[in-house]
């Protein structure tokens, strides 16, 4: 019996590592015989038992199975197999075709089911599918393969204690439905700590879908939020699903939340209060079963104060802050981060990086940070590509780094010089760290400053106009930041 009813056309260009599964001898050797012409690498066998042996020790992307073999049948082999990790796409086939096999198999975890004789055009379209699942799959392995080790390796990189603190709030919320709300500047690593709490959550199986809020123009973002019906506006010629319908027993990562406009913050509200949302151009109400991840480099606080934010939806996303430091805030991480990039970027760029001069690394303990750990890491990349090999030294730092002073502000002297002192002088300059410090640790937000401060916001704005804070701030803030009338 050959199992091809005509000679076929030729078979997909992919060529995959294929383990034939046949107990009759002339279908056997037709099969193979076509698959090696094409280009595939066949391993054939009549045994369902020598099958399974092979499968679990050499690696097939594809098994190609008939049902009646012996030792192990079709069906059986399928459920073994589709058990071993990494495993290959399976696809049965049989002379014995029926609705009731067919289920059989693909409840049994079959890709796809041929019935006997089948033709090499036919043959062709199920491994091509069959190749771009495994694909899929093998792309999805190594995702988490990455991911894992950045989030093993996250935790041991920090030494701080205020990220420590930040660790043990992920481990205890992660395993949670909660809605988390991440709050920091820019290049803190937001998006990593989203990650990790998916990856350590009751929906780690599902997907992480990211949605940035800021990014995409406010016309599409209802679209891509919540998807859209055929016709719903110009150039809608399909109807599309949205990345909540995508996160669907999984997670939506919602990054820079803070820039969502009045009527999509209703809408994210009624999604978070009664778990439903329609898509746009349609009247079909769907349930969401996607938990909420939030971030934001805004004080959310602020926004609402000034009615630019929903008070209600604050607090439905507020359930769980978690508020990640600045770099310069845990100046003791800068080292083991340096360590880990030197790594990581001597892997990628080939580079030989083999660590950190003193005096560069003081010049990189002393610096602000505007743009945080990926700032940090931007540099280090920097320097593997123009470096390539040897110490980093301060040379191969950016200018601004280098002509960094080696204190930015005075500190407060422990008694009166013989000389004498300008008293004046010297009780500003100490009340110009004490404003530095307290704006650094609230995030340069001037009403939460001046409250640390014990003052009001309007003497404290009056201060910051001060020449010599004034330059100082203008060193150590970014645009970002909430010095704008400075």
């Amino acid at each position: 019996m050959d199992a091809f009813d005509s000679a076929g056309s030729a078979i997909a260009k992919q060529v995959a590592r294929i383990l034939l599964v046949e107990d009759e001898i002339d279908v056997r050797e037709s099969i193979r015989l076509q698959l090696e012409d094409e280009g595939h690498q066949v391993v054939d066998t009549e045994s369902g038992a020598d099958a399974l042996v092979l499968a679990e020790s050499s690696q097939f992307d594809i098994v190609l199975t008939d049902v009646m073999i012996p030792d192990i049948n079709g069906i059986e082999l399928v459920q073994r197999i589709t058990q071993l990790p990494n495993h290959p796409v399976m696809i049965v086939m049989t002379g014995y075709g029926s609705v009731e096999m067919a289920v059989k198999a693909i409840k049994a975890g079959a890709f796809d089911f041929l019935s006997k004789p089948f033709s090499m055009d036919v043959l062709s379209a199920t491994l091509a599918s069959a190749l771009r699942v495994k694909c899929l799959q093998d792309e999805n392995v190594e995702l988490k393969k990455t991911v894992k080790g950045q989030f093993s390796l996250g935790k041991l990189i920090s030494s701080s204690q205020v990220m420590q603190e930040v660790f043990q709030l992920i481990d205890c919320v992660a395993d949670t439905d909660s809605t988390v709300l991440i709050l920091g500047e820019s290049g803190t690593g937001k998006e990593l700590i989203a990650q990790t709490i998916h990856c350590h959550s009751m929906r780690r199986q599902g997907s992480l879908i990211p949605v940035n809020c800021g990014a995409i123009p406010e016309a599409l973002l209802e679209s891509e939020l919540f998807g859209h019906e055929k016709g719903a506006f110009t150039g809608a010629v399909a109807s599309r699903v949205g990345r909540f319908e995508l996160a669907t027993g999984g997670t939506i990562f919602l990054d820079e939340i803070g820039d969502l406009s009045p009527p999509l913050q209703v809408k994210l509200l009624r999604v978070l209060q009664e778990r439903t949302f329609e898509r746009v151009g349609g009247t079909r109400t769907y349930k969401s079963d996607a938990r909420v991840i939030a971030a934001t480099n805004q004080d959310l606080e602020t926004l609402v104060a000034a009615k630019q934010f929903r008070e209600d939806l604050f607090y439905r996303l507020n359930v769980v802050p978690v508020l990640v430091p600045p770099l310069r805030h845990r100046v003791e991480d800068i080292p083991l981060l340096l360590q880990h990039f030197i790594t990581m970027f001597n892997d990628r760029r080939k580079a030989e990086l083999t660590g950190v001069a003193d005096e560069a690394m003081s010049l990189l303990c002393e610096y602000p940070w505007p743009g945080n750990v990926r700032e940090l890491g931007n540099i280090v990349e920097r320097i593997a590509i123009l470096k390539r090999r040897g110490m980093i030294v301060p040379e191969d730092l950016p200018e601004k780094i280098r002509r960094l002073p080696s204190s930015h502000l005075p500190t407060m002297p422990a008694a009166i010089p013989v000389a004498g002192m300008d008293l004046s002088r010297t009780v500003e300059e100490f009340e110009n760290r004490l404003i530095l410090e307290a704006l650094e640790r609230t995030n340069w937000v001037k009403s939460k400053a001046a409250r640390l401060l014990q003052i009001n916001r309007t003497t404290l704005i009056e201060k910051l106009k001060k020449k010599s804070l004034a330059e100082v701030v203008a060193q150590r803030a970014t645009p970002s930041e909430d010095l704008a009338d400075v």
